[in-house]
């Protein structure tokens, strides 16, 4: 009864130190938010750069990439005036979340009427 009492805690003990992947890949995405709100001496194409980078390593890793680096990049875009790649990665963002729609929508429109009010 012993034997079979220690083999149940060993197998429940060696069961649960399984580590569970994480669900979307994140790389330095945290490091270039950071980078952004402090407004460290990093430029705008460097924090480009670096989000880019994320998005190809996690398709090299077949890794879904995580929520919000597809918008930063798109605003890190729009930022530097490259309005065409800014909108791609704001609808690749409402592609990969359809949660967002609504405020990646609100993003544009109001980019739009920023961009309305200044002609």
């Amino acid at each position: 009864m012993k034997k079979i009492m220690f083999a149940a805690v060993i197998i429940t003990a060696v069961s649960g130190c399984k580590t569970i992947e994480p669900q979307y890949y994140y790389g330095q995405y945290n490091n270039a938010v950071y980078s952004y709100f402090k407004a460290e001496d990093v430029t705008v194409e460097q924090q480009i750069s670096v989000l880019q980078a994320v998005i190809d390593t996690a398709a090299a890793k077949n890794k879904a990439i995580a929520p919000g680096i597809h918008a930063h990049l798109g605003m890190l875009y729009f930022e530097t005036g490259n309005n065409t790649l800014g909108v791609e990665h704001f609808e690749q963002e409402k592609r990969l979340f359809p949660e967002s729609a609504h405020y990646i929508n609100f993003l544009l429109n109001s980019g739009k009427e920023v961009q309305d009010a200044s002609s």
